[in-house]
């Protein structure tokens, strides 16, 4: 079944795209875990679009048009977790040229990219690129190949001006990747706004039920030299993604656009009440009016400002350890984007990053917004 193209992304996602199961006439779209695909006794494929799982799917098909359609992208690729999906970009990479990466963000990427970029005499620049001026004197002073930002950034929530950021990165013919994970496709669109390449860890809000490892690249030039060499790397590196995990994400997609508004509505609730606690020292989140990116996330997010947000508590490492165990609706857990609300004490798990001792992150789920505060009151005390 073929979807108007005019569809609101709450449509498209909850009827999955339009595809259903045509052979039995069930609403939902089928799960086919076959690795293999048989032929005639001429030789001919019985179904011509399917050769081998590594890349013929229809599942994952599917769940790639889906998310085209909500990123406005021309293709997307699926992969088995977020850093698959940003190797995959990295590894089309030329040896001995340079990057320029957003500074502060996620720590696995950061890591994953130092010891690639040694590997490869490659030569990475790291950079505040929320400071427009500082990434726009990285870019002209390195040249560099490719450019890579996070926006919201984890955990310090960081907003990237995206559309200066390509500014930057095609003046000096490199491309702009955005990992807008933090923001999902339903908040963002960073190649509306000149970015060449969206990433996500699917993995968080884009499944939303912690059960399902994900990774997705999405594009609107499919015929760039780029895409075709991030392409062909999936299917000779066997970076895929399996039937089920696909069906799963697909059903966790269907409520994406619900799942995102209450969880906004709840984030900004809960960081405004902590924004006016006398037991915290500052809360970052991009929906606050006193966030340094406020206006600019207010002009590239539509519909909210996610779910993530991080905190200081007064004191140190022991009270903000005190804390988190205090909670009793947030689960002490590492991870995101989930319908259920975690929180991380950051230090304990990346001591060596720099992470103060009194951060406290938390990811908000679709639970009842008062108790989620009523919570946090009475574990702040």
């Amino acid at each position: 079944m073929t979807l108007p193209n005019d569809l609101k992304p709450s449509t498209i996602a909850a009827q999955a795209g339009g595809a259903i199961d045509r052979q039995s006439g069930g609403v939902v779209p089928p799960l086919q875990p076959s690795t293999t695909f048989l032929r005639d006794e001429d030789y001919r494929l019985v179904n011509p679009d399917n050769i081998y799982l590594r890349d013929n799917s229809d599942i994952v098909r599917i769940t790639e048009n889906v998310l085209a359609r909500l990123e406005n992208a021309e293709e997307t690729l699926l992969f088995p977790s977020g850093m698959a999906a940003i190797a995959a970009l990295f590894r089309t990479t030329p040896t001995g040229v340079s990057v320029v990466v957003q500074s502060g963000i996620y720590w696995g990427t950061t890591k994953w990219l130092r010891d690639f970029c040694s590997r490869r005499q490659i030569a990475l620049h790291e950079v505040d690129a929320a400071d427009p001026k500082a990434l726009d004197e990285a870019c002209a002073a390195h040249a560099p190949y490719l450019v890579f930002i996070e926006t919201p950034s984890n955990p310090w929530l960081k907003t990237v001006d995206i559309a200066h950021a390509a500014t930057c990165a095609h003046r000096v013919g490199a491309l702009l990747a955005v990992d807008s994970t933090a923001a999902t496709p339903v908040l963002q669109k960073p190649l509306e706004l000149g970015a060449d390449i969206v990433m996500h860890s699917a993995t968080k809000a884009i499944n939303g039920h912690s059960d399902v490892l994900a990774g997705v690249l999405a594009t609107s030039a499919p015929a760039a030299k780029v895409w075709a060499e991030i392409k062909a790397d999936r299917h000779d590196a066997g970076a895929v993604i399996g039937p089920f995990e696909a069906w799963l994400l697909l059903r966790g997609i269907r409520t994406l656009p619900l799942r995102v508004k209450q969880m906004c509505r709840s984030t900004q609730a809960i960081a405004e009440y902590l924004s006016a606690h006398p037991k915290v020292t500052d809360v970052y989140y991009p929906g606050l009016a006193s966030h340094p990116g406020h206006a600019i996330a207010t002009t590239q997010m539509q519909g909210g400002y996610g779910s993530l947000f991080s905190f200081l508590v007064k004191g140190g490492g022991p009270e903000a350890l005190a804390l988190v165990g205090r909670l009793k609706l947030f689960h002490r857990a590492t991870s995101l984007g989930g319908v259920e609300s975690l929180v991380e004490h950051r230090h304990t798990i990346e001591p060596h990053t720099g992470i103060p001792e009194s951060l406290i992150r938390a990811s908000v789920g679709i639970e009842d917004t008062d108790d989620l505060i009523a919570d946090l009151d009475q574990a702040l005390g």
